[in-house]
């Protein structure tokens, strides 16, 4: 392994035990003040002036510059596997908040772990950004439909409320595909909903987290954030897969899914 892939590698794996601690952090932070529980103004106001808060906003952000200096420096397939290491530093930093997981927990934990790395090494390369203004009335529009779905879905379970949040992430993740070089109407749009969708899912996984154990929590949102876009790249915008490797993509979305079941409220002690 080269110093570049070693340099890569390390910053990746940072970037994942800085996305598993900050997860830990924001539950004590909406569990100790019962920030988890307002509307989604109320919670941006409440999270602008709460010091826990931002200090997970900034280490998100820290683990998001580590992340692109892994995809910049590893394959996509390397850099995408290693962020998904983010689900167990999450599950071992959560018995902090004396959370801890059955044994069938741990094998949820596992078996999402798995089905990420799988799908991140079957991964091909990137297609290119997407232009137009059908791309960014359609993120607009599906980030309206969000908003909704997560307006009313505030009530529901830890579950319902972090496949939401991952919804939320994979469509930040979209929005990226559709920011480019010239400037037009089109790409502003496409820019502004990323952060929408960030705060947006930064809520809804807020709401599950002050709900459920932290894993619990994390595993739908973790998935959702990672197969949506990886499906949506390989259908609509030209993303590849590896030579031989679509079973093993199928064999990761099986095994994610499972492992989501296994995490599910009322199976851990």
């Amino acid at each position: 392994m080269t110093g570049a892939m070693t340099g890569g590698l390390v910053a990746g794996v940072a970037a994942a035990v800085l996305f598993g601690l900050a997860a830990v952090a924001q539950a004590h932070a909406v569990r100790r003040d019962a920030g988890g529980s307002q509307g989604l103004t109320g919670f941006v106001l409440w999270a602008v002036r709460n010091p826990w808060m931002l200090a997970v906003v900034a280490a998100y952000l820290l683990g998001f510059l580590l992340h692109a200096v892994a995809i910049w420096l590893l394959p996509l397939y390397l850099a995408q596997a290693s962020i998904a290491l983010s689900l167990p530093v999450t599950a071992v930093a959560s018995a902090r908040l004396s959370e801890m997981l059955s044994g069938r927990g741990w094998l949820g934990v596992g078996a999402v772990t798995g089905g990420l790395v799988l799908l991140a090494v079957g991964a091909g390369p990137a297609g290119e950004a997407v232009e137009g203004t059908g791309f960014a009335v359609g993120l607009v529009a599906a980030l309206l439909v969000l908003l909704v779905a997560g307006l009313l879905a505030r009530g529901a379970g830890a579950l319902t409320l972090g496949w939401l949040a991952g919804l939320g992430y994979a469509g930040s993740a979209l929005a990226v595909r559709g920011v480019d070089l010239p400037l037009s109407p089109a790409v502003v749009a496409s820019a502004l909903t990323v952060p929408a969708y960030g705060v947006l899912a930064f809520w809804l996984y807020s709401l599950a987290l002050d709900r459920s154990l932290v894993s619990t929590a994390s595993a739908p949102m973790i998935t959702a954030q990672t197969f949506v876009p990886a499906l949506a790249g390989l259908a609509w915008l030209g993303d590849g897969v590896r030579a031989g490797w679509g079973g093993a993509i199928a064999a990761g979305l099986l095994l994610a899914t499972a492992g989501t079941v296994l995490l599910q409220p009322g199976q851990e002690s």
